[in-house]
């Protein structure tokens, strides 16, 4: 689109849990759900995020089906750099199957990887996700570690975009997170999950988008969302923060006494696909479509839905009125992408 960022949608994995937010694949329900993200939201791309290739493939070939410019987006977790490097190998083999997808027509970007620092071991102090959390509630300790972070997650990138370009002719990038301060030269775009504007960054917020734009290359901005409780906008990426989970990655409770706003939701997304037109981003992905590990329900104590950042609610009980074949229903999300791009 000329006059601002090319719409898409993703699929999130939800981060660092046992289990994968769909655990079960029928690919006739994806194939549906990619043709009404191209048909219905309008969207140009999709970014498709997980650890199983096979299933990445999958979902891969149904988007390029539909019409839809294909992302994948490889997400690794509790994996120590060395181990990350055999994982390279795998990426090599990535790169191949999305070249054969590229071969037949169709507009596939590649990512080496998502979020490599916060998510996986070497690249921070400790050996766990919490403990690397931990880091970021403590500014001045990150900013003291920074530069070997940096350095880290360079020197890894290098290795690993050397054999997804032997194998791969399409565009390359990296999902990156914003203190992470990667080294752009090797890839062909800037993409970046930075996408979230919470009350602590909002004001400095379009700077930042500005300053990633002033850059030279493509920016994509390949996460931005909001959850559809009241209040959410605010925690922006934090969103999710009102559940408590098992042990086994599924939701346990709500906290609090959060109440349902589906408007909040959408009135976000309007707002920052507003900034990133004006700002000259690319690229922009809505996270995300749907949550199928937490389901609406009409007793807000158990309406897991209010913590997920799906543009569409996930029903477990009876299928959709305006689409009859799918357990989910359109939130108002959904209609304020679909208005914003219809035609």
């Amino acid at each position: 689109m000329a006059a601002g960022p090319r719409p898409a949608a993703g699929t999130r994995r939800r981060r660092a849990r046992r289990n994968t937010t769909r655990r079960h694949l029928d690919p006739e329900v994806v194939r549906r759900e990619l043709r009404v993200v191209r048909a219905d939201l309008h969207c140009t791309a999709a970014r498709l995020t997980g650890g199983d290739a096979d299933r990445l493939e999958i979902a891969a070939t149904l988007a390029a089906d539909a019409g839809l410019e294909v992302w994948l987006s490889p997400f690794t977790c509790g994996l120590t750099i060395d181990a990350l490097l055999d994982v390279v190998v795998d990426c090599a083999e990535r790169a191949e199957r999305a070249e054969r997808l590229r071969r037949r027509g169709a507009e596939v970007v590649l990512l080496t990887g998502s979020e490599l620092s916060l998510f996986n071991v070497g690249f921070m102090p400790g050996d766990t996700l919490a403990e690397s959390v931990g880091l970021l509630a403590t500014p001045q300790r990150l900013r003291e570690l920074l530069p070997g972070v940096r350095e880290r997650v360079d020197d890894f990138l290098r290795t690993a975009v050397a054999p997804a370009r032997e194998r791969f002719g399409g565009r390359v990038s990296y999902a990156s997170l914003p203190f992470e301060g990667v080294d752009w030269t090797p890839f062909d775009l800037v993409s970046t999950d930075a996408g979230y504007r919470s009350v602590e960054v909002a004001e400095g917020y379009r700077d930042g988008i500005r300053a990633l734009v002033a850059q030279g290359k493509p920016v994509a901005i390949i996460e931005f969302g909001c959850t559809t409780h009241r209040g959410a906008a605010d925690l922006g990426g934090r969103g999710d923060s009102i559940v408590e989970w098992n042990e086994d990655g599924t939701p346990a409770r709500l906290t609090g006494d959060p109440v349902r706003d589906e408007d909040e939701q959408a009135t976000y997304l309007r707002e920052l696909l507003d900034i990133f037109a004006a700002e000259g981003v690319d690229t922009a992905v809505v996270n995300t479509f749907a949550r199928y590990d937490l389901p609406h329900r009409d007793d807000p104590r158990t309406d897991f839905d209010m913590a997920g950042y799906g543009v569409v609610k996930v029903l477990e009980d009876r299928l959709d009125d305006s689409y009859p074949d799918m357990a989910w229903e359109p939130n108002a999300a959904f209609a304020a992408l679909a208005d914003r791009y219809r035609g």
